[in-house]
């Protein structure tokens, strides 16, 4: 019986045009970005794709234990370089773990800060500087870059004490997941922070949409859905 060649090249074509999309959102804490996913999520669920919706640092198991000692105001003497460390030790077992079986599987991921949070809190705001930032993301993340990353633009003062609310009140409440190390920094500390953002935002033009935060709610969804929406070229719009 004649076996029939497989066309390798279609066949490695095939797999890769259902490979997922990859989408993070940036931008100051208290800038409303966790809103902003749990709406876009829901909007691609109701048109029928499969969505996964994750954050940094944490995501798996590993990393959420990380994350209770990078956010957590008793660890106020890690220094800078173990920060970034363990950032990026969270990050790598999060694409191994979660990011990339879902990108392979062709779903939709959608994560709460990535890399350029990395670069613009530790590159710009504990002043490690972009280069090092960006050596660590090629060698233990193989160079994994999003599809789509929404910064979300807001003014420094309106977020940093949005923030400060919301930690206060899950102090209050007795949660374990605020966020104080960095919420106790200095408004000069978050304008480093910001500058970095918009820097990278200039750079990386074809990756980066800039959507100003500073309206309601229902009109940032809007903006971001419809960026979304162009990226993906989906033909359906959920309300």
């Amino acid at each position: 019986m004649k076996r029939r060649r497989i066309n390798k090249r279609a066949l490695s074509f095939r797999v890769a045009s259902h490979r997922g999309k990859f989408i993070t959102f940036e931008g100051l804490d208290g800038c409303g970005k966790s809103t902003q996913l749990e709406k876009l999520a829901t909007a691609l669920s109701r048109d029928g794709l499969k969505v996964v919706a994750t954050r940094e640092p944490g995501g798996t198991e590993t990393g959420e234990k990380i994350r209770k000692v990078l956010l957590d105001s008793a660890t106020a003497g890690l220094s800078p370089q173990a920060e970034l460390a363990l950032m990026f030790a969270s990050r790598a077992q999060h694409i191994r773990e979660i990011i990339e079986p879902a990108l392979a599987e062709g779903k939709i991921v959608l994560c709460d800060r990535f890399t350029d949070s990395t670069e613009a809190y530790q590159g710009g705001g504990r002043k490690l500087g972009s280069k090092a930032v960006l050596d660590l993301h090629r060698i233990l993340c193989g160079d994994l870059w999003p599809d789509l990353t929404i910064l979300m633009d807001s003014d420094v003062a309106h977020s940093v004490e949005r923030a400060r609310r919301r930690n206060r009140t899950k102090v209050a409440e007795g949660s374990d997941d605020h966020e104080g190390r960095f919420e106790r920094e200095n408004r000069a500390f978050f304008g480093r922070v910001r500058n970095t953002y918009l820097a990278i935002a200039e750079r990386e033009r074809q990756r980066v949409a800039l959507v100003d935060a500073r309206g309601t709610v229902e009109a940032t969804h809007s903006k971001i859905r419809n960026l979304v929406w162009k990226k993906l070229k989906l033909t359906t719009r959920s309300a």
